[in-house]
């Protein structure tokens, strides 16, 4: 398996970093789908296609490349022996966090279905930052291995 892995590498790697990508747009798309459905009026049209667009943003494009992000990273790691790397243990640390983040927000998605709107748009603003914050950490973290 390791054989087949090694002459794939680079394509793995470069699905790992396509799928990161389509994670990390998601991630950022839903904090602001969730501003503009807090705005519509509760049990409005507009509010029920809001729960439509979370849902497939959910299903369609965040839950597959969470589990495509995953499960090239764990190859790739596994490949390179990065488990034994001081910086791949505070990454995995960023990505288990981001992935924490990522099942908050399809929480929240579901307690607005349900017409329940516990915060305000400043702060789902606020928290709209916290992918790109964690981004920038994972990205130094790989490129410059700095422990």
């Amino acid at each position: 398996m390791m054989e087949y892995v090694s002459m794939l590498y680079l394509w793995l790697k470069a699905a790992h970093i396509i799928f990161t990508i389509f994670w990390m747009a998601g991630l950022f798309m839903l904090p602001r789908f969730f501003v503009y459905h807090q705005e519509a009026a509760e049990g409005s049209e507009e509010a029920e296609k809001w729960v439509e667009r979370e849902a497939r943003l959910r299903k369609i494009i965040l839950l597959p490349s969470l589990i495509l992000v995953w499960v090239l990273g764990l190859i790739l790691a596994m490949q390179v022996g990065a488990f034994s790397q001081g910086w791949f243990h505070a990454k995995l640390l960023g990505v288990i966090l981001l992935s924490a983040y990522h099942m908050w927000m399809a929480g929240y998605s579901k307690k607005l279905a349900r017409g329940e709107r516990p915060m305000t748009g400043k702060k789902l603003r606020l928290i709209n930052e916290v992918p790109g914050v964690a981004a920038a950490i994972i990205v130094i973290l790989v490129v410059v291995k700095p422990f």
